[in-house]
């Protein structure tokens, strides 16, 4: 045998090794980075920053200068529909998508859900490579999770990691908002992930990644997707979550609520109030009820029943584990959309407020003797300029505001008076 019919033989053994080789390195992660990062896009927000007065509050004269922020998205259509946080397009004056192959392209918002910390935008563009939110339901722990996006602005960076846990119950960075029914991996989620997809081993996308949480080093939380694509919905539709109804007050029992009420779990969601004709009297709830488990999961905090319901959507049923002192039942509860301007009568009940528009602004018409808004000391005239930090120019913003408020167990006003701005904080 010639030297070079001994080489050839040679390489011709080493093909199938080389070709096995090449194979084992195809892993399913690199197949799921295939599949998914042309979806994936890099998110520029500018904003036009007002800091706040000294003297007058953020709702006062201030300086103002201009402001970036970075962040990832995920399109989710083919004609240019783009999901991401809330907290990524906070206040944008300006929304600039960046594709995977380079492309520039100015985004508007269809709408924004700051509780869910979830976005929609749309790009003028058709054809794009999407990947549609896949579902949640059915996540095992311990399994394999890859997130996609953009940290630092660099394009298409991926974690891995595995599913630690579902469920979770965190608080904001600013500690204002709890989230509920977080993912949790050991991914790591920095600021420029976030708003981008956290995917299964199969390149299914299980969440939207969110890095609102601080003090998370090494933990990474996501958005289930099946919660996800139901708010995605709404907004597309109507450009906000739609508020829901249960006609049920409900309150978080922590073990020292529990032992000075004499209750019979130490976790769960007190029900303090049941409004007549209401979902809630149709499930056969009853005052002083604790709402322990939702669809099967163990409830923390009253945050977990308000997920789970706005999760299954209106009229979609939610099953609810019960304690009624000794006994323990099952009810099923359907939501259904709140009666037209009951915010504005929860205003006036719970906070003694009626409020009318008045050269353009929401002006307090009259404050109810013995109420809340009567023992800070509000009057009528006065000008409500903001709620749950949100500023609010009709009745029907505010409403909705007052609502959200409901859902969290507190409403946030900023009250102006000649040239001050008050902050007040009301329990509802």
């Amino acid at each position: 045998m010639t030297q070079r019919a001994a080489h050839t033989w040679l390489f011709l053994l080493l093909i199938p090794l080389l070709a096995g080789a090449q194979t084992s390195r195809r892993t399913p992660i690199v197949a799921v980075v295939e599949k998914v990062s042309p979806a994936v896009v890099n998110i520029s927000a500018e904003s036009t920053v007002r800091e706040a007065d000294p003297f007058f509050g953020l709702f006062g004269p201030g300086q103002r200068r201009q402001a970036q922020s970075l962040g990832s998205g995920l399109i989710v259509d083919r004609n240019g529909v783009v999901v991401t946080n809330a907290h990524v397009i906070e206040g944008a004056s300006r929304i600039t998508v960046t594709l995977l192959d380079g492309r520039e392209i100015e985004a508007d918002l269809l709408g924004a859900d700051r509780d869910a910390d979830l976005a929609v935008l749309k790009v003028k563009a058709t054809g794009l490579p999407a990947v549609p939110l896949g579902t949640s339901s059915d996540l095992m722990i311990g399994e394999t999770v890859v997130a996609i996006g953009n940290p630092f602005g660099l394009s298409n960076t991926l974690t891995t990691g595995v599913l630690s846990a579902v469920g979770r119950t965190v608080p904001s960075e600013s500690g204002e908002r709890l989230f509920t029914d977080f993912l949790q991996t050991d991914a790591p989620i920095n600021p420029g992930n976030s708003g981008g997809p956290l995917v299964n081993i199969e390149g299914t996308v299980v969440g939207i990644n969110t890095a609102i949480i601080s003090g998370a080093s090494g933990i990474g939380f996501a958005i289930p997707a099946d919660r996800a694509r139901r708010i995605v919905d709404d907004l597309l539709r109507f450009g906000e979550l739609r508020p829901l109804w249960t006609g049920a007050r409900l309150l978080s029992v922590s073990p020292e609520l529990a032992q000075r009420a004499g209750l019979p779990v130490r976790r769960g969601a007190l029900v303090v109030k049941v409004y007549p004709d209401s979902p809630a009297t149709k499930a056969g709830l009853q005052e002083n009820d604790v709402l322990v488990a939702v669809n099967g999961h163990p409830i923390v905090a009253r945050e977990d029943v308000s997920t789970a319901l706005y999760t299954a959507g209106v009229g979609n049923p939610v099953t609810l584990d019960v304690r009624r002192g000794e006994r323990t039942l099952t009810v099923t509860l359907r939501t259904v959309p709140p009666p037209q301007g009951l915010g504005l009568r929860f205003l006036e009940e719970s906070v003694g407020l009626d409020v009318t528009v008045s050269r353009g602004a929401l002006a307090i018409q009259r404050v109810i003797g013995g109420t809340l808004a009567a023992r800070r000391g509000l009057r009528a005239g006065d000008v409500i300029l903001g709620a749950n930090g949100q500023e609010v120019s009709s009745t029907e913003e505010l409403g909705r505001e007052v609502l959200r408020g409901l859902d969290r167990g507190g409403l946030l006003l900023a009250v102006q008076r000649g040239r001050y701005v008050y902050n007040l904080d009301f329990p509802l």
